[in-house]
This record gives structure tokens, C-alpha cells and sequence, in this order.
């Protein structure tokens, strides 16, 4: 399936100066392509991404000073990472969350503490890109079952898998440099 995939995307650049549209076509095959390989529906996968858009426009719209909160969401389980100065500006967040049209399930693992810097937030997507690299390279498991976010140096996994391959993935993860701490958010199938 990945050779399929690439193939196809080394096709469509090799048109590129004919059409001029490559960016457009290869987001639109990447994108088929990872939903073909997942587990969720489509319908179920589209309805993740508004959720993260409608979670990320009520924060936006509370106007709740010193937060900074990142959305995933992932078979309508709305994941919350980031920071908040006070524990009741954090429940406030996930009423928020919870208030979002399809969510099944809210985890706030946000930190009590101010913003993080640039800097942290630049390792962590290193951190993020490091550990997906790895679930790819390792033919026990299928990478694109499971989502990889990283929150100051804590990694938390979501996904649909069965019990093993959770446990394939949490131990990938947990071997890769900078990573402080595993936290699974999985579905399991099994």
C-alpha cells in the first residue's frame, strides 16, 4: 500500500509543471489515502477534524486569559493538551470540549503552568516527528492507526488498535530520545 502511495505522488510531480496544481492534487492523495488506510470511517474521520475546528473556536471565542490549548481529536475522543494557569480555567476548557456537536469523550491532560516557549513547542514537534519516523520504519505495526502528539515532552498516543500493537506503539515510543513520558488514549479492538 505504501509503495502504491508513493508511486502515485512521484507520478503526479512528475506533472506538476504541466499542471501547476500539484499542492492541491497531492494534499487531496495523501489525505484520500491515509483515510483509505484508517481505521475510522470517513464520515467519523471528517467529523474529527471539525471537531478540532469547532473546540479550537469556542477557546478562541471564551477569551480565557494565560491559555493555550491544543485540540485532537481522534473517533470523537477530544484529547486537550497545553497549558492553563488555574485548575478551574482548565475544567473551563473541557466544558468547552465537551460542549462540541459529536464528542464521546473528553481527556484533559492540559498542565497546570504558563504558556510553554517557542522552543519547547519546536521540540515537541521534533519529539512528535521522531516517534511517527519510528512506528513507520517498524513492520509490526501500521503508523497510520495511530495518531502521535507530544506535550512537553510527553507523548500521547490515540488510535483504534488492538492491544498489542498499543503496546508495540507505547514501546517505540517510550525508546525514542526526549520523550519524558507515554501516555496511551488508545480504542482498543480486541
Amino acid at each position: 500500500m505504501r509503495k502504491l502511495i508513493l508511486v502515485s505522488l512521484f507520478g503526479l510531480a512528475a506533472t506538476a509543471p504541466l499542471t501547476g496544481c500539484l499542492p492541491v492534487v497531492a494534499t487531496g492523495v495523501g489525505v484520500g489515502a491515509m483515510m483509505a488506510d484508517d481505521r475510522r470511517s470517513a464520515g467519523v474521520y471528517i467529523e474529527d477534524e471539525e471537531i478540532e475546528f469547532r473546540a479550537g473556536s469556542r477557546l478562541r471565542e471564551a477569551k480565557l486569559d494565560g491559555v493555550r490549548a491544543n485540540f485532537t481529536s481522534f473517533n470523537r475522543r477530544l484529547l486537550i493538551t497545553g497549558e492553563a494557569p488555574t485548575e478551574a480555567l482548565k475544567a473551563r476548557v473541557s466544558e468547552l470540549g465537551r460542549g462540541v456537536p459529536g464528542v464521546k469523550d473528553v481527556y484533559n491532560e492540559m498542565a497546570i503552568a504558563g504558556p510553554i516557549g517557542f522552543a519547547a513547542r519546536s521540540n515537541d514537534g521534533y519529539i512528535t516527528t521522531k516517534v511517527k519516523a519510528r512506528l513507520f520504519d517498524d513492520s509490526r505495526i501500521n503508523a497510520n492507526h495511530v495518531k502521535v502528539v507530544t506535550a512537553n515532552g510527553v507523548v500521547f498516543l490515540m488510535g483504534l488498535v488492538k492491544r498489542e500493537e498499543a503496546e508495540i506503539a507505547a514501546g517505540i515510543a517510550a525508546r525514542t530520545t526526549g520523550v519524558a513520558r507515554v501516555v496511551k488514549v488508545f480504542e482498543y479492538l480486541d
